[in-house]
């Protein structure tokens, strides 16, 4: 069936929240809400094949490691593989003693005391007890009243309280959802978690968890911040609430609703690492944690090696990351636009020079370096790339300081390479055109340096003496100039009839310390009259700008020869 030409037939708006006076777009976040992980419960149940035992450890072991202190671990009452596992964490001592695991049942008798025995002997630990109350459920899967849906809530709330007092070595937090609170009347919703909160008993001290759930995302994100501060400023006794959210992300703004929720007043964000969760996934929490810290936030959550972290969350999921995901994704760090790759190469030279911190580099938010990643990824060549990318790969990877002028004329040789290959080019591609254009190495050319002297006239001009050998056969050859460059030119005219001028020069050293190399470039206009570049490299400056010329040589003889 086609997409309809007047949806409204079939999809009403979501409604607006009536808070003419709301706080919460003034508000930055300015410090981290504590986090909790689902990945071991909503993640898992979100995925094709289950986690075992063994991922479900390993996943439990990177989020201590990367510093999530909450982590809801499973869902006892759904069968023994999760509870053998639940209750295996608390028996083998894993759990650090700054760390609280969380379970999650339904607001029923049998899988609320079921989970209670999945943690019996636990340090500390969160019971997590829900129930739907929107309209949709209340009337389409339910078919109850609004008193009936609030009832389950109470009579759940009355059971944590009574399964708790039975195992007084544990120190118990409670956790209530209202759950698809998103789609729910904002009244009732307050109206059922006061009614939990007179149950419980909480106080300031100990508060209760109160989870608003975006079940489905139905409406922009800044409806769902404006439900959170309506609940948090309508809440009676809000100081001993804790305010948490969960975002879901059917409209592709999880992230930012727990962002602006977070503004509007909650303590708390649950969600996955890289958004695994039902549909469309949970909240990413890196990147609400990465987000934070490139506004200057310490978000209490080590990426520090963001690779490893994707290593293990595709394991343990079996689902890649997608490469364009925020912050972890492959190609988050990498330009193959020619004016983006020109731009960063720009940014890193100026940061590398600047005498503060504050990161400006054109295009990337963050500094690479930070995530474990490192700069010899961050530009890559295709067939879409400019002379900055290439350039900035070869300096990273060989130490060479391509001349501007030198980068335009390399640029039609990278190019021609990345459309044969119709792929995407690395370093070594990169390095191999570079030495088949500018005949360095062994690459086959007709004019290959042997050795050479150069002594200096009685009138004061320098006299170059070398072997080439050309096309296989050795030759002796000299010519005389006023320098060694000039002498170079006079010899390659004399001898092979080849008339050059040099229009530019520039050398550098590649590397520091005595055992440098050189690196010389050599601008020159050639026979034909068209100007020709020549790289020489050396461990003597002076045999670097001599193999330059011959260099050029070459490729104005290869240009003929074509």
């Amino acid at each position: 069936m086609p997409m309809l030409k007047d949806p409204s037939r079939k999809y009403q708006p979501f409604p607006q929240v009536d808070l003419p006076d709301r706080q919460w777009p003034a508000r930055t976040i300015t410090a981290p809400p504590r986090w909790l992980s689902t990945d071991l419960r909503d993640g898992n149940q979100s995925i094709i094949d289950p986690m075992d035992s063994v991922k479900k450890n390993r996943f439990f072991d990177l989020l201590v490691e990367v510093g999530v202190k909450e982590i809801e671990v499973g869902f006892p009452a759904a069968g023994q593989t999760e509870f053998d596992f639940i209750s295996g964490l608390v028996k083998s001592d894993r759990i650090p003693d700054d760390v609280v695991i969380q379970v999650l049942t339904q607001s029923r008798e049998d899988l609320i005391k079921r989970s209670f025995e999945s943690l019996q002997g636990a340090r500390e630990a969160i019971v997590h007890l829900y129930n739907a109350v929107s309209p949709a459920w209340r009337d389409i899967v339910f078919r109850m009243s609004r008193e009936d849906v609030k009832q389950i809530a109470i009579k759940g709330a009355q059971l944590l309280v009574d399964e708790a007092a039975k195992q007084p070595g544990t120190k118990w937090h409670f956790q209530y959802s209202p759950e698809t609170f998103s789609t729910a009347e904002l009244d009732f919703s307050l109206e059922v978690c006061e009614a939990v909160m007179k149950v419980v008993g909480p106080s300031k001290d100990w508060p209760l968890i109160i989870n608003l759930p975006a079940t489905v995302e139905a409406a922009t994100p800044n409806i769902y911040a404006d439900q959170i501060e309506y609940f948090c400023r309508n809440l009676p006794n809000r100081d001993a609430a804790v305010i948490s959210l969960h975002t879901h992300n059917d409209r592709g703004t999880g992230v930012a609703a727990a962002e602006l929720g977070m503004m509007a007043g909650a303590d708390r964000v649950e969600g996955c690492l890289f958004g695994n969760g039902e549909r469309t996934g949970n909240c990413c929490l890196v990147t609400v944690a990465m987000n934070m810290y490139t506004q200057g936030v310490d978000p209490q959550l080590d990426f520090s090696n963001i690779d490893k972290v994707i290593e293990t969350v595709e394991y343990c999921n079996q689902l890649p990351v997608h490469p364009r995901h925020p912050y972890g994704g492959e190609l988050v760090f990498t330009a193959f636009s020619g004016s983006h790759q020109d731009a960063i190469k720009k940014g890193f030279e100026a940061q590398h020079g600047r005498n503060d911190e504050l990161w400006r580099v054109p295009y990337l938010p963050i500094d690479p370096a930070d995530l474990g990643r490192s700069y010899e990824a961050v530009i890559r060549v295709n067939s879409q790339s400019g002379k900055g990318g290439f350039a900035w790969v070869l300096e990273q990877t060989q130490g060479l300081k391509l001349p501007k002028k030198m980068q335009a004329d390399f640029s039609r040789h990278v190019q021609k390479m990345a459309d044969e290959q119709s792929r995407e080019l690395n370093a070594e591609d990169i390095w191999q055109c570079f030495r088949e254009a500018y005949f360095i190495g062994n690459v086959p050319k007709r004019f290959r340096l042997i050795d050479y002297e150069e002594n200096k006239a009685a009138d004061g001009s320098r006299i170059f003496t070398g072997t080439i050998c050309v096309d296989g056969v050795q030759e002796r050859v000299s010519g005389r100039g006023k320098g060694l460059l000039s002498s170079v030119l006079a010899t390659i005219r004399e001898t092979y009839g080849m008339d050059f001028e040099v229009l530019d020069y520039v050398e550098h050293a590649l590397g520091s310390g005595i055992d440098a190399n050189a690196a010389a470039y050599v601008e020159c206009r050639l026979p034909d009259g068209r100007s020709g570049w020549g790289v020489g490299i050396d461990e003597d400056v002076a045999t670097a700008s001599v193999r330059a010329i011959l260099s050029a040589a070459n490729g104005a003889f290869a240009r003929q020869d074509a």
